[in-house]
């Protein structure tokens, strides 16, 4: 897709065109956005609390849509980290692309259960945080363990998961690769929404 089938629809401001564009996916594709609106500044802020901006180097995204969250990342990480992001849509992955041209940020066309294989096939380490928007709840369970144990896999030691859903799946798949799980309630959301922080132990 060339940059011109992404620009921003004329008559509308960008914040409009992107709401559109994640409607209209909303309607093709409603299992792999799970929302019919995108995260709430309240839940993006309630996750974004739990990464550790100053010592983070690598972050990786997955699910990131239109960007809500992207663009909160990019705002706060550190000048020389890197931020990846995993989404299979491609009209998102192209929109992307053309909403951040910035150095620090790769996105691929790529599912997320191959977090791992990715970091290594692109020449990069250990991940310091996941950061999930994916719908577990919408998806087949063993498509959510398979994401949940790449990003384990992925993550340096002390690394966080930090993801959030709408219903009561995410807890059972985190378990067997975490030991050390938190969550939190945000209600400004539309749907109110669980956010779940896995850390990796030390080694």
């Amino acid at each position: 897709m060339n940059r011109a089938a992404v620009n921003d629809r004329p008559g509308l401001r960008p914040g409009q065109h992107r709401m559109l564009m994640f409607a209209r996916n909303f309607v093709k594709h409603p299992r792999m956005l799970g929302s019919v609106v995108p995260s709430s500044r309240f839940l993006i802020q309630r996750m974004l609390r739990h990464v550790d901006w100053s010592s983070a180097r690598l972050i990786v995204e997955c699910g990131p849509g239109i960007g809500n969250i992207t663009a909160e990342i990019l705002a706060r990480m550190h000048p020389d980290a890197r931020l990846v992001l995993f989404d299979l849509n491609a009209e998102f992955v192209a929109y992307l692309v053309h909403r951040f041209p910035d150095p620090r940020l790769t996105v691929l066309h790529r599912s997320a259960t191959d977090i791992d294989a990715a970091l290594a096939e692109i020449g990069l380490g250990a991940a310091d945080h996941v950061i999930s928007g994916l719908p577990f709840s919408a998806m087949p369970v063993a498509v959510g363990e398979r994401i949940v144990a790449a990003a384990e896999r992925a993550l340096a030691p002390g690394g966080r998961l930090i993801a959030f859903e709408y219903a009561a799946r995410l807890t059972r798949l985190l378990t067997p690769c975490f030991t050390r799980v938190t969550r939190e309630f945000e209600p400004l959301n539309i749907p109110p929404a669980r956010v779940h922080i896995a850390r990796k132990p030390n080694r």
